[in-house]
């Protein structure tokens, strides 16, 4: 397989804290991860560990790659989130 470059190091993703209402939602999250790690882009997201910005973030951690959550701290009372 022919290995992508990019000529990103990371990008910065912000999407739902809910896993959405179609399943699709949350495939298409799980993909955004695996093309970034297979492009060998790290990750900066919303925080959360939950819904479809979890989805993203575990892909792009279990690839291998950088992955930097970005909360508020007035929201972490509220949000599950990944230290």
């Amino acid at each position: 397989m022919e290995e992508t470059k990019s000529r990103f190091k990371r990008i910065c993703v912000f999407c739902g804290s809910s896993s959405g209402n179609k399943l699709s939602y949350q495939e298409a999250a799980t993909q955004l991860g695996n093309e970034l790690v297979e492009r060998k882009i790290d990750l900066v997201y919303g925080g959360g560990s939950v819904g479809l910005m979890g989805l993203v973030s575990q892909a792009v951690h279990h690839g291998g790659r950088h992955v930097l959550g970005v909360i508020p701290k007035t929201l972490m009372p509220r949000e599950v989130y990944t230290k």
